[in-house]
Formats: structure tokens, sequence, C-alpha cells
């Protein structure tokens, strides 16, 4: 699977600026996804949702839109997924819990969920999607504290008595779903990483380890993906922002990605 990643990493250079420019020329507003966005191909969902008083850490907004547009490029180039493109750019979605457009949505990304706060008809809504078959990720949130607000949330949705939290074995066939994912890579965001000249632990001591952490159903399939202590939507929003922080978490967040999102297609 080497040259895989050096071909990856030869394709992502030479067109990250194109995403970059794609960028720049629109996509700003904000605006919810409606039924008539959804052309039979793969959109780019991400989750909306309500902050808590009790939360840290970032919003819904985190790493929007440049991770989203960037992550389907990536996808309809490294894949034969066919995603939703209007002209040259792709088409990402927006989804509250609560809105009927999340179930087209067969993967949903939820960034900083340790500031999210679900009322109960989001908590029913979640649970509907994820045992319907739909598949959230959670991603980007740092340290014991946001870690502990976000189990209340998530506890809301699937009750620890019925699906318990474990960690994602490195032999699961979503880290070898297209490239060979050997461990969670930790990826802070670009900000603290050139701050602090390298370091990736974004809350120090609290939270030197990168977590895969999922929830299954019945059958195995899993339902809800965390990953903790690590920000992999960063490598994607900020691949044409800095050469070092490309070459170094590019890669790592492009593959983990791909794997995921494939896996939540195609189970």
């Amino acid at each position: 699977m080497r040259w895989k990643s050096a071909l990856f990493l030869v394709i992502a250079i030479g067109l990250a600026a194109t995403a970059d420019a794609q960028f720049r020329r629109g996509l700003f507003g904000v605006r919810l996804a409606r039924p008539s966005d959804f052309d039979g191909r793969f959109h780019f969902c991400r989750l909306v949702y309500e902050p808590s008083p009790t939360g840290t850490g970032g919003s819904w907004r985190t790493d929007f839109p440049r991770a989203d547009i960037n992550m389907s490029i990536r996808l309809s180039e490294l894949t034969r997924t066919d995603v939703s493109f209007t002209a040259a750019q792709p088409n990402p979605l927006l989804v509250r819990p609560i809105d009927d457009a999340l179930f087209q949505c067969p993967f949903v990304l939820m960034s900083a969920p340790g500031s999210a706060g679900f009322s109960d008809k989001d908590a029913e809504r979640l649970r509907e999607f994820v045992l319907k078959g739909g598949f959230l990720w959670a991603d980007d949130f740092w340290g014991s504290y946001q870690w502990d607000q976000w189990l209340t949330q998530i506890r809301k949705v699937l009750p620890a008595s019925e699906y318990p939290i474990v960690d994602l074995p490195l032999s699961h066939p979503m880290l070898t779903t297209q490239f060979v994912v050997r461990e969670v890579p930790q990826i802070p965001n670009i900000g603290y990483f050139m701050r602090s000249g390298g370091d990736t632990s974004e809350q120090g001591s609290d939270s030197t380890t990168p977590h895969a952490r999922i929830i299954s159903d019945a059958t195995g399939r899993v339902m809800v993906l965390m990953t903790h202590n690590t920000d992999i939507g960063d490598s994607w929003e900020r691949e044409g922002d800095d050469p070092r922080f490309f070459y170094r978490f590019g890669v790592p967040g492009y593959a983990f990605g791909i794997n995921v999102l494939l896996y939540a297609l195609t189970h």
C-alpha cells in the first residue's frame, strides 16, 4: 500500500490550490438542505446542532466549509464514488437532527461534539437515523472534559445499557477499505500546531493519546464513530494552507477519512 500513499501525496499536492480557489469563489452562504438538493449522488452531509451551555471546544461550523468541499473533491478523485457536483463545485449539505433531509444522508459528520447539546427530539431522531442504517462521525474534541460532555449527549441517543462504546480495533475492515491505516493519527488544528512549534496534543497531558471509538448495532455494523484527541477534519480543511502541515497530516488524514466514508457507504 506504500505506492498508493505516495501517489495520493503527489495528487493532493498538485490539486490543493484548485480546492482552495474553489473555496474562495463561493459556498460561504449557510443554508439547510432541502429535499430538492439531493440528486442521487454522494453529498457530504454535516450535522448542524445546538450548543450546550456546558459545552466547549468549537461549534458545528468547525472546519466548515473547506473540509467538506476538499474531502468531496478528493473522494471523487481517489475512488469511484459518484460525488455530486455543480460545474466545478461539490455540493456538501447541512442538516439538523430534526430535519427529514437527515434521512437522505447515509453519512453525517459532526464537528466539535464536545460543544453539542441534544434535545429529546434531537436524540430521538438521531437514534432513528443510525438504527435505520445511517452513520454518524463525531470528530475534533479533546481531553476528558469534552469527552464527558459528549458522553452525556450521545447517551441520550444510544443508552449505555444497550450500546457499549469500544475502541476501534486496528484490524477492523473500516481501516482497510482502500488504504491500510495502522494507527489513529493525532492531527491538531493548524493554529495550535504552528503556535506550539509542532506539538500535536491540544490539551497537553490530558489529550496525549488519540482514540477512535465506535458504537455498533446488534449485527456489528458501526453506527457511530468518535475520533477523540484528534482533528481529522483539519487535515482536509487546511490542505492548501501550509506545506509543513500538509506533508505531515494530509496523507494520514485523507487516508483515514476516505476509508471511513467508503465503509459508511457500503455497510
